[in-house]
């Protein structure tokens, strides 16, 4: 009778990397952001009800949602623009323009937001020229779009170009060759190619757009009800000692980005498996 070997893995190791990685993300995700929901329990219902439903904070949200719906939704475009000539393109300059795109993430949103607003004030250099056709940017929700679509489109550039490196030209030339025009390829080969990472690009930056502060509070200008977004509002409340305030919406914040997410992985997954990658 022959004895079962355990079978071997080729790489060794499971146990402790797995374990390594839940404590280190316990220590940094799970730990914190499970206190941070226990103390928001600890409000009766009518507090928190209360705290989520001011005036104040419900137009902080519209703020908050729909600017970042809007800058994600401009970034998933010329994003995806940004990739496809980066890759399928040679020009001087290709590697200059390449290393711009990671801008946003060395410079410190603070300093961006002040950048924007040298730009983009009514005595800018881009902003006095709008105002000859009557376009405010800064002190505007207009602004805050233009800060929020700044700050996001790394995400969707960076997702979407490694997969345009890996899709063969081969088989544009091969839907060509076959009769289909330019429309027709970019429907029906190149767009189900990349739908899954620009569907992840699109999360990247709906998230980070909807959790920012630095670049944003200087261009908005903090109006109650009209740019006041909803991170300031928090840090306003923790600033005024209603910790209990400031998380109740903090709370709010995580499940709407949490069920964000949720839902564009989702599409994802369906993505994957519609079109069979």
């Amino acid at each position: 009778m022959s004895i079962a070997l355990p079978r071997r893995r080729v790489i060794p190791g499971f146990g402790l990397t797995m374990g390594f990685t839940l404590l280190y993300l316990s220590l940094v995700f799970l730990i914190p952001v499970g206190a941070f929901l226990l103390y928001t329990a600890t409000m009766s219902w009518e507090t928190f009800w209360n705290a989520v439903t001011q005036r104040q904070v419900v137009a902080s949200y519209r703020l908050s949602f729909g600017g970042s719906l809007i800058a994600a939704t401009i970034n998933l475009v010329f994003g995806a623009l940004v990739a496809w000539v980066l890759v399928r393109y040679r020009f001087p300059g290709k590697r200059l323009v390449d290393a711009l795109v990671d801008f946003p993430f060395a410079l410190p949103t603070a300093v961006a937001g002040i950048a924007l607003v040298t730009l983009y004030a009514s005595s800018g250099w881009v902003g006095q020229y709008l105002e000859l056709f009557g376009i405010r940017v800064a002190y505007t929700q207009l602004g805050v779009i233009v800060a929020l679509t700044y700050i996001g489109l790394p995400f969707v550039v960076r997702t979407v170009q490694p997969v345009l490196e890996d899709l063969e030209a081969e088989w544009e030339e091969a839907s060509a060759s076959l009769g289909a025009d330019r429309l027709t390829t970019v429907r029906r080969v190149i767009l189900p190619a990349l739908m899954p990472a620009l569907l992840t690009g699109y999360a990247l930056a709906f998230a980070r757009a909807l959790g920012e502060y630095g670049s944003v509070v200087f261009i908005s200008g903090n109006l109650p009800f009209r740019t006041e977004i909803t991170p300031l509002l928090i840090v306003a409340k923790a600033e005024q000692y209603d910790y209990h305030g400031a998380a109740a919406i903090g709370t709010v914040m995580l499940l709407a980005a949490f069920l964000m997410l949720l839902v564009i992985n989702g599409l994802q997954w369906w993505t994957s498996r519609r079109y069979g990658q």
